[in-house]
């Protein structure tokens, strides 16, 4: 599987992930072939680009669970731009409430972890995506958490609205090719131009303002390695930054690329004094990050299969590895030199294997 720009997209090629219209009605099923009709409705739509398989790659295995949330998506992302619009032309707030508590019915309670599915992102809805998922993070990661119903929907409300400043971003801006210091600063500036709107237009709004100021501050001044967490910092703050971190890490960029859910946990490791550690264990919890049936990178070189997860440390699973076809448990002192440092990706990125295999084989 690999990405393609809208402009390099050729009648023939297999969709690896179906299209939705904007209502989460189905237009393209996987394993799709593009013709000039759908190349041309794909170009209208606006995306990006798409996922296409490689000629000879199987259609990669995909849950109920996965295309429920990628249609959860899809129904909810513009209901969130028809708001932040709204709120941008009227400095008042209409069903923000109502998305809030959606977000945190579907997400906000669940038992266990999910695959959370990045999928396609167009440049109308690519602001208003990036909003709805880092929503859906904080309302798991605050269940997990166990916060205050009403903290709860502070921070879902919050992560709703954080971005809403980047919607007045020219998109030349928005989608530089090139990421220079002018355009992280204009669109910094962009950013806390819209907390002055957030702060009008929601009841209670200064706190919402705090929240969201606090996040965009510290989660960009972190780049530069210029601020960090304070102790008066709030948990609704703090939760955002992880949240909208992790979403920033492993969404696609303008030319499709992202980094793994293991890059971004081991970045928030690597910083504790930016990224609070019980928010992120929170987190970790939350998601599917390495379970039986990813392929990863060893320190070493080797790859290797996930065959169990460690819930004391994501990051050191049992694996059999593929060189000398062991097994090896990574949280055993012994191998403490032995660690996980990417999920492998092939040429066609068939790194996950099926789970009724993995159970299949023995530990």
């Amino acid at each position: 599987m690999k990405f393609i720009e809208t402009a390099e997209l050729k009648a023939g090629m297999r969709l690896a992930r179906p299209i939705y219209n904007r209502k989460g009605v189905l237009l393209y099923e996987r394993d799709s072939r593009l013709n000039a009709q759908s190349i041309d409705s794909v170009k209208n739509f606006g995306l990006l680009g798409v996922y296409v398989l490689e000629p000879a790659e199987p259609l990669p295995p995909i849950s109920e669970e996965d295309l429920q949330f990628e249609r959860f998506q899809i129904a909810t992302v513009y209901s969130i731009l028809d708001e932040l619009e709204k709120m941008l032309a009227t400095k008042k707030t209409n069903r923000l409430q109502t998305i809030a508590g959606t977000i945190i019915k579907n997400y906000g309670h669940l038992d266990g972890k999910i695959n959370f599915y990045q999928n396609l992102r167009s440049k109308e809805d690519y602001v208003c995506r990036h909003c709805l998922n880092t929503a859906i993070l904080c309302a798991m990661i605050t269940h997990v958490m166990n916060v205050r119903v009403d903290e709860q929907l502070l921070t879902v409300q919050s992560a709703i609205v954080h971005d809403i400043g980047k919607l007045k971003t020219p998109d030349t801006i928005l989608f530089a090719r090139e990421d220079t210091e002018a355009v992280r600063l204009k669109i910094y500036q962009d950013q806390l131009a819209g907390m002055e709107v957030i702060e009008e237009a929601i009841y209670e709004g200064k706190n919402y303002r705090r929240v969201c100021t606090q996040a965009v501050k510290i989660g960009t001044d972190a780049e530069n390695g210029r601020q960090a967490l304070e102790q008066k910092t709030p948990m609704a703050a703090r939760i955002l930054i992880v949240a909208n971190k992790y979403d920033e890490m492993t969404a696609m960029d303008l030319q499709g690329k992202s980094q793994s859910e293991v890059r971004a946990i081991q970045e928030f490791r690597e910083h504790p004094e930016i990224y609070d550690e019980a928010v992120v264990n929170a987190l970790i919890q939350s998601v599917n990050i390495l379970y039986p049936g990813v392929s990863v990178e060893l320190n070493t070189g080797d790859k290797a299969l996930v065959l169990s997860e460690n819930p004391r440390d994501i990051l050191r699973p049992t694996v059999l590895t593929f060189g000398d076809n062991c097994i090896v448990d990574l949280s055993l002192t012994g191998y403490k030199d032995l660690y996980v440092v990417d999920i492998m990706k092939t040429l066609d990125n068939r790194h996950v294997m099926r789970r009724e295999v993995v159970d299949n084989i023995k530990l």
